[in-house]
């Protein structure tokens, strides 16, 4: 009877789950809610059902995504009143969380709605700029013309580590209030990602981010919310790094903090690396079967007439 019960439990209740979309219209800039009904199975995420809506039901609906793994960042919405991936937010799980076989699906708060789900995202990729997320070197040779990388040690590369995680899916900022009320504030994402160049030991651009970045629509603006850290898709904790990012502007303003190392160029090894022949390996091929033969040979396909009918 255990067994039962246990091989029941993780049967799923809901057959059937209602996504309810907040859609809008630029042409007729008329904005509205549709409920589309969708079949619910295991391992179906809140992207394979718009996607199912789009080819069944509704092919108007509007909604951005590509990788459908994660990596992206296309595919941010607010889902049940959270910003999320779509793509890694699964729909039997939202049903058990709200008891209730309804999701909300609407576009992105803090960017300017383009069609239904979609979002511009203009105001993120300039911030992103405004910071210069690049290495800055006292000499551009050593970048423009670079022939030998920066010295970077594991210690140091666990610094920026974590920030470098970051996808530009713009939940962060989507989360943020102070992002949605000051349209000039930078915005999580952007300080964030000053912060990871600022600390990293290639790069010898800190004061010029510092003077961009230490006012009050930079980081002084955060009230630690902490929505962004909640969010955030990859664990980057961007409240953490703009509380860090605000202790160097305050240090810095009061000529208390100064960049105490900027890595130098590795230059040639002293040592040629040691080359090792790659050889196939042996002991489990096929009786006549020669790889490195079969190397050598071009590949040659032959195609029947009936194959390619199919």
């Amino acid at each position: 009877m255990v067994g039962e019960g246990s091989m029941a439990s993780n049967i799923p209740s809901h057959k059937e789950a209602v996504f309810r979309v907040h859609r809008y219209n630029p042409e007729t800039k008329k904005k509205w809610i549709q409920e589309y009904k969708v079949p619910v199975y295991r391992g179906l995420t809140v992207l394979d059902a718009l996607i199912w809506i789009k080819e069944n039901l509704d092919p108007t609906l509007s909604m951005r995504y590509s990788c459908r793994m994660g990596v992206c960042g296309s595919c941010g919405m607010l889902i049940n009143g959270m910003p999320r991936l779509a793509c890694q937010t699964q729909v039997l799980k939202l049903l058990e969380e709200n008891h209730s076989n309804v999701i909300e699906i609407a576009p992105l708060p803090g960017y300017p709605v383009v069609r239904d789900l979609i979002v511009d995202m203009t105001r993120l990729i300039e911030n992103h700029r405004r910071i210069m997320p690049y290495i800055i070197r006292r000499d551009k040779k050593e970048v423009d013309d670079a022939k030998y990388e920066f010295i970077m040690y594991p210690e140091e590369h666990l610094q920026i580590y974590q920030y470098s995680l970051c996808i530009m899916c713009g939940l962060c900022n989507a989360a943020c209030p102070v992002f949605n009320s000051n349209k000039k504030y930078l915005g999580p994402q952007a300080l964030t990602q000053a912060y990871r160049f600022i600390v990293d030991v290639r790069d010898a651009g800190a004061d010029k981010r510092l003077a961009i970045v230490a006012n009050a629509d930079g980081c002084f603006a955060c009230h630690f919310a902490a929505s962004c850290s909640a969010v955030c898709p990859k664990a980057v904790d961007p409240a953490g790094a703009i509380q860090k990012l605000r202790r160097i502007a305050l240090l810095h303003g009061l000529k208390l903090w100064r960049k105490k190392k900027v890595s130098p160029v590795a230059g040639p090894l002293e040592k040629p690396l040691r080359q090792v022949k790659a050889e196939y390996p042996k002991h489990n091929l096929l009786p006549g079967v020669d790889p490195e033969q079969q190397a050598r040979e071009p590949v040659d396909i032959d195609f029947k007439e009936e194959w390619l009918k199919e």
